[in-house]
């Protein structure tokens, strides 16, 4: 059973549920009201008949005629105590028995509805009495056939448009509650595409300005695959960044040891070379194993305070070793500052940055270091007067494997695996912090590293609208 059915079914359960109510409700008091009329009239009659009565000198009871109402559709009767019919409102009436002869046994001022010869009568009864003495019953009757017409009828009506409205409402309900699930009938067509055609791609439609259940679910639903697609794409990259990561130094390895096999001897310049990749597949398994930590935060960081001016100028020292004469590297204002983090995690992130300074910074150019206190923030500053960063590619900075195409040439034997930066975010990131990157080509690129003094702070940081989110 389809939703869109259940869902109709339940909107005609309860729709024919309150229209059934409804007309029992108004079928109950039509038929009452029409009831208290007919009462009312009886009683009217009665005051007429009573008024109408007098006694002649031989003590018969009579009744005057002219003091009637001829509007007057009631029948009426007058019995005496020993049971003896002394008027009639029609004398050749078949009626000459006593309507409600209960109401006169219990002597009550009552309206009853009785059954006569097949037809049913509203009958009124009323006690006479003369001087505290009571000498005989008057009994005032409408036929009700009228009225059950009237209210039978009334009823068929009331049945009959409960069920047409039931019939067309639930018509209405049918097409209402099928548009109303449209972009859940999508979403199915939808799921099923992706899954028959792994095309991630695939979107709903949105209509513009909905904003219910349905349209947040829409929304929702395709960020799901936005978020989807874009990891099983770094899936797909990562696995072939990875690939073609290894496939250099495996394929070094086996050339060597074949060529050792060959010879039968052990060859030094093979061995080195051996070692070399070996090196090299060791670093890009413990930066994968970093990497994977971090973006599942995991990380292992020992928070202490560290500081971190202290930290700058160990980078300073190892960035000369780096550049070996090759740069002019200064440090310009350097604040004493103090934060709360991991000490080797943190010095690894300045390493990064400053190596890329020197790597890609020709020689004779400067190298700048910088520290800063902000508010609660520490601010770092690394920038050099390199090659510069197109554009373009400053987006992609902090993807794993991915290098400019200068930095990707194989025969660069100080070419890294692309994962230096991705790290370095990452780090950044487990500490509450930031990294922003400016750049020009020609000029050079500064990177800005912010970090909490405090990891209470964590929750106020100065986050920019184009961090990146991985």
């Amino acid at each position: 059973m389809s939703l869109r059915f259940r869902l109709t079914l339940f909107y005609a359960n309860l729709l024919s549920g309150v229209v059934l109510v409804l007309s029992g409700v108004m079928y109950g008091i039509v038929n009452i009201v029409m009831i208290n009329q007919v009462d009312n009239d009886l009683k009217h009659s009665a005051d007429q008949i009573m008024d109408a009565l007098w006694v002649d000198s031989d003590g018969a009871m009579r009744i005057d005629q002219q003091k009637l109402d001829r509007f007057i559709t009631a029948e009426y009767q007058v019995w005496s105590t020993d049971d003896d019919l002394l008027l009639n409102s029609d004398p050749k009436s078949p009626l000459s028995n006593v309507w409600d002869p209960q109401a006169v046994l219990d002597h009550e001022l009552i309206f009853r509805r009785v059954t006569v010869n097949g037809t049913t009568y509203r009958v009124y009864n009323i006690s006479l009495e003369a001087e505290g003495e009571n000498f005989g019953w008057l009994q005032v009757g409408a036929p009700l056939t009228g009225v059950q017409q009237a209210v039978r009828l009334l009823g068929l009506i009331f049945l009959s448009i409960a069920l047409f409205t039931i019939a067309v409402s639930s018509l209405v309900g049918w097409f209402v509650v099928g548009k109303g699930i449209q972009p859940l009938t999508t979403i199915v067509e939808i799921s099923k595409n992706i899954s028959n055609t792994e095309d991630l791609s695939l979107r709903l439609p949105v209509e513009t300005g909905r904003e219910d259940e349905i349209g947040q679910l829409s929304l929702t639903f395709n960020q799901t695959l936005s978020r989807l697609e874009r990891l099983f794409n770094t899936q797909r990259r990562f696995l072939a960044d990875v690939s073609h990561e290894l496939r250099t130094p495996l394929t070094v390895i086996k050339g060597n040891v074949g060529l050792m096999r060959l010879m039968h001897e052990f060859d030094k310049e093979s061995l080195d070379s051996v070692e070399v990749e070996v090196d090299r597949l060791t670093r890009l398994v413990g930066d994968l194993l970093l990497m994977a930590q971090a973006e599942t935060g995991r990380l292992p960081l020992l928070m202490v305070p560290v500081e971190i001016d202290d930290v700058l100028f160990e980078i300073f020292e190892q960035l000369k070793v780096l550049s070996d004469g090759k740069h002019e590297i200064r440090i310009l204002d350097v604040e004493p500052a103090m934060v709360t983090g991991d000490r080797d995690r943190l010095k690894q992130v300045f390493l990064n940055l400053g190596g890329n300074a020197v790597k890609f910074t020709p020689e004779g150019k400067h190298i700048f270091l910088s520290l800063d206190v902000e508010g609660k923030w520490v601010k770092v500053v690394i920038r050099d007067e390199g090659r510069g960063i197109p554009k373009a590619e400053v987006g992609r900075l902090f993807d794993r494997f991915y290098r400019g195409d200068k930095a990707r040439r194989r025969d660069d034997k100080d070419a890294g695996f692309g994962l230096g930066l991705p790290i370095a975010y990452w780090i950044v990131r487990s500490h509450g912090g930031r990294i922003d990157v400016e750049t020009e080509v020609g000029v050079g690129t500064t990177f800005t590293v912010w970090l909490p003094i405090s990891q209470a702070d964590v929750p106020t940081r100065p986050l920019g609208s184009d961090e990146k989110e991985i």
